[in-house]
């Protein structure tokens, strides 16, 4: 795939902020600006996931809902709420469990180490 942008890219350039807070910033504060500088390292650890896992993720995400022949998230609640898939239970617990599981992945995944 070829690149509009030059290098850096986006993701060299979230993960270049996220390291400066975590070497720099964090270890020179303390109180509400520590701690306000470790929420920001978590969220640019989140977006650097995003950025890396999430175009994978979207297209199984997609073939996921395909299979069970609803287009989004929310066609998917109305036919569960509506009892469409009732027969097919099992996929719907497999495919909700992916999904959760993928976006855990993104926004803890240190909750995966604990297992």
């Amino acid at each position: 795939m070829s690149e509009i942008h030059d290098a850096p890219t986006a993701s060299q350039l979230v993960e270049s902020v996220r390291e400066w807070l975590e070497r720099d910033v964090l270890a020179g504060t303390t109180g509400r600006l520590q701690f306000h500088a470790r929420v920001a390292i978590n969220v640019l650890a989140m977006v650097e996931r995003e950025m890396s896992l999430g175009p994978q993720q979207a297209i199984e995400h997609a073939l996921r809902l395909a299979s069970l022949g609803v287009a989004d998230e929310s066609e998917l609640a109305a036919a569960i709420r509506n009892g469409d898939l009732d027969d097919r239970l099992d996929e719907v617990i497999v495919a909700v469990r992916a999904t959760v599981t993928d976006k855990l992945r993104v926004a803890n995944p240190g909750y995966f180490a604990k297992e």
